[in-house]
């Protein structure tokens, strides 16, 4: 049996209402009224498609080893690097084995449904025993256009194995179509799109069913015995006529969040995924539909070992968490859309040596200390001789991670003369609950709510954007756990 064996998501905390999109651009093109409904993810300044990949992982890691993982896939359209692997970036971040194989999967809306069945792929052939597959999209569209208003950010993760398996994959279907829809050259920033009514008719309307009554066909199945269907599909008009064309009743529909986050991109798929196993149950069949260039269709069976992946934050409690975005301009700025000035301080960008970085290895990327096997007492960075004052044992060090750990403000500062693009820049002294301490930039959070003791968790953030060198870099932040503090 191949299949899900755990699922995670990522919702980035900040959403803007499209209202206030379209009060600040609507002058502008008076059409985009009619998609200035709900509220879409916004990614904070310090986060993209990696950092979210890596948050959704760790949302589906809760609880297992990280040695058990044997390869990681990444699907994104909106990957910082494109000769530098992003899903290695991914895998140092969560300390996952240097015997793993990765690869970023992308150029495709369907990138995530791709690299899903890739992954299974790989474990049915007996290669690999548990795949990781990320996807993670941050896509931006152009101010003033319908699509600023419909993209949205966010992230999921699911773990292929076959060992308690939670839904089986039973098969799977695709299409390949070169039609010309959504595209982007590399030289582009603001994703392109063709006429929408041939998108809604020739695109979605026509591949989708395509590639689902391929699906039927060849597994002798009826849309009827499917309890949830997953379709990748963001235009609501498109949506409705795909269900009244095939016979599939509304309440079988996976809502695909376009109120509440809007259109993922390459994400989309498997978010809409993980929120049908969050209310699924022993037995439910579900069809789960990608589009891009294509379609893959995926059918899925639900077994008795659910119950026991119910422990995620997913899709259903991070929706429970957010802040509202209500200043438009803050939001231009978090996506480096108009120039603001950043002054001397801003101005300030040492070079990143990255020779440093990859000799430091897991120190900085996957915040791994030292633990004392004398006394047990946790150190960050990694240390020779022991800094308990009662034991000063010298070599006797485990590595210990930080990353999954969960801590408490000691102290904290705002400093509105350091530069930050969201100020004041805030950072702290954390207490970890296991022990150890670490001096660390605090984000997701307004200064005035923080407050000594608040529960933090480690969050990968961009902590450098050095465009002029082409360097970007990750460090963890921490970040508040709001249920904790509740």
């Amino acid at each position: 049996m191949v299949g899900i064996t755990s699922y995670g998501a990522y919702i980035p905390r900040y959403r803007l209402n499209r209202k206030t999109i379209f009060a600040a651009m609507g002058w502008f093109n008076s059409a985009t009224a009619g998609v200035a409904r709900g509220e879409k993810a916004v990614a904070n300044y310090d986060e993209d498609c990696v950092t979210m990949a890596v948050a959704a992982a760790l949302d589906c890691l809760n609880g297992i080893a990280r040695d058990e993982i044997g390869g990681l896939y990444l699907s994104s359209t909106t990957v910082p690097y494109l000769e530098r692997q992003n899903a290695a970036i991914c895998a140092a971040a969560l300390a996952l084995r240097v015997d793993i194989r990765t690869a970023d999967f992308g150029a495709s809306l369907k990138s995530g449904t791709t690299a899903l069945i890739s992954a299974c792929d790989a474990v049915k052939s007996g290669d690999i025993k548990n795949f990781l597959v990320c996807a993670a999209d941050s896509r931006q569209g152009k101010p003033g256009s319908s699509m600023e208003h419909t993209f949205g950010d966010g992230a999921a993760a699911l773990i292929v194995g076959k060992d308690d398996v939670i839904a089986e994959l039973k098969g799977s279907y695709s299409i390949t179509s070169d039609i010309a829809d959504y595209r982007r050259t590399q030289e582009e920033r603001f994703t392109r799109g063709w006429e929408e009514r041939w998108i809604r008719d020739e695109g979605y309307g026509k591949i989708i069913p395509e590639a689902v009554n391929g699906l039927l066909e060849k597994y002798n199945l009826e849309i009827g015995d499917f309890a949830k269907v997953v379709i990748s599909c963001p235009v609501g008009g498109a949506l409705n006529s795909i269900c009244k064309k095939m016979g599939i009743e509304s309440e079988r529909i996976q809502d695909n969040m376009m109120n509440s986050i809007g259109d993922t991109g390459s994400s989309l798929s498997l978010m809409m995924l993980v929120a049908a196993l969050e209310e699924a149950k022993a037995g439910d069949k579900i069809l789960v539909v990608g589009y891009g260039n294509g379609s893959d269709a995926l059918f899925f069976e639900v077994t008795d070992q659910i119950e026991k992946a119910r422990d995620r934050m997913g899709i259903k409690r991070h929706l429970e968490h957010k802040e509202e975005l209500d200043n438009y301009v803050k939001y231009l700025v978090y996506r480096d859309l108009i120039p603001v000035e950043i002054g001397i301080r801003g101005e300030e960008a040492p070079p990143i040596r990255l020779s440093l970085m990859h000799r430091e290895g897991k120190t900085l990327t996957a915040l791994c200390g030292s633990k004392c096997k004398v006394c047990g007492t946790p150190q960050y960075p990694k240390q020779r001789v022991c800094i308990n004052p009662g034991c000063g044992a010298i070599d006797q060090m485990d590595d210990y991670y930080f990353y999954d750990k969960v801590g408490r403000i000691k102290s904290f500062t705002g400093d509105r003369l350091a530069f930050t693009i969201d100020p004041p820049a805030t950072y702290g002294l954390i207490d970890f609950d296991e022990g150890g301490r670490l001096y660390l930039d605090i984000t997701d959070c307004d200064l005035d709510s923080l407050k000594v003791g608040t529960y933090v968790k480690m969050g990968l953030r961009r902590r450098y954007a050095d465009k002029r060198r082409g360097i970007y870099a990750y460090f963890w932040k921490a970040v508040p756990i709001l249920e904790k503090n509740a």
